[in-house]
């Protein structure tokens, strides 16, 4: 991991936790060619769901947007064990694909999402800015509130 991110990470206070492993018959994470695919990641803490319910229901926008954060620290475990601990490796993060559990009149899946967006900008600068989808969902697994996945073009 460079020296730039890991500073970051001790001054933001994230301790990147082990990588979970997969929940149902996937893998967490693909690399083809220069491009590093990352599952989607819930608001695990401690190895539980840390945010569940629906926003605009029983979730507000602020606990959205730290499940958020929490799927967004996980996908950089993903991505430090998929790179063998560099995270220096990635260029760039290409997208994110947000997905909020949602009542049907909750309309504000992107203010949830931004917690995702800019932790991954804080810890990785430049490189951490991202094309993005921010979707509301009836229900998501584990009755998390919040999962997201990731492309990331990483160097060889």
């Amino acid at each position: 991991m460079s020296d730039e991110i890991a500073a970051r990470l001790i001054e933001m206070g994230i301790t990147l936790p082990e990588a979970a492993a997969p929940a149902a018959n996937y893998v967490p994470y693909v690399i083809s060619g220069s491009l590093l695919y990352i599952s989607g990641q819930l608001p695990l803490e401690g190895g539980k769901v840390a945010v569940s319910g629906h926003l605009g229901k029983t979730v507000d926008v602020a606990a959205g947007q730290r499940g958020a954060e929490l799927c967004a620290i996980n996908i950089l475990a993903q991505a430090k064990a998929a790179l063998g601990g560099d995270l220096g490796r990635i260029r760039r993060v290409v997208k994110l694909n947000g997905f909020v559990a949602s009542a049907p009149d909750f309309i504000e899946q992107h203010l949830v999402i931004n917690g995702a967006s800019n932790l991954i900008a804080g810890v990785l600068g430049e490189a951490g800015k991202h094309a993005r989808a921010a979707v509301g969902m009836a229900a998501l697994p584990l009755n998390a509130a919040v999962e997201i996945d990731a492309i990331m073009e990483i160097a060889e």
